[in-house]
């Protein structure tokens, strides 16, 4: 009996909406990073792109516990000598309100050739709206 190993072109892809109004940010980003990486399916395997595209929304509504709002740190560096950057998560979401969720999201996954290519299927919205209602995507519960 032979092990059944999917080709690139045999996985069918779904979309997928979370919606993270009111959840925790890690939370919803290992359902998301679960769901790009395509572990929820029967025939993932690791070295391929067997996984689904993600459509986030009201990310900047996503919550963090404790003080992390002021002591999680996000670093930054420019590539000159004493051009890092820091930012809190509360002035990160002032910024760039995506940002957060997508750093969380992307830094669950390979950090390789394959992770590069996941994390184009993620899309993350800072409100509820989004553009990807042609592709009618399923919501999915976190």
């Amino acid at each position: 009996m032979k092990t059944y190993v999917p080709k690139e072109g045999e996985v069918k892809k779904k979309w997928f909406i979370i919606d993270a109004e009111g959840k925790v940010l890690g939370r919803v980003a290992v359902e998301a990073a679960k769901l790009l990486r395509g572990k929820h399916k029967p025939q993932y395997t690791p070295y391929l792109d067997c996984g689904d595209h993600v459509i986030i929304v009201n990310a900047e509504k996503a919550k963090v516990t404790g003080k992390k709002a002021e002591a999680k740190m996000y670093y930054r560096h420019s590539g000159y000598p004493g051009g890092i950057s820091e930012y809190n998560y509360s002035r990160l979401l002032e910024k760039h309100p995506t940002r957060a969720m997508t750093l969380a999201v992307t830094g669950m996954l390979p950090h390789n050739r394959l992770g590069r290519k996941l994390a184009k299927h993620l899309r993350v919205y800072a409100g509820a709206e989004h553009n990807q209602q042609a592709q009618n995507p399923q919501p999915y519960q976190v």
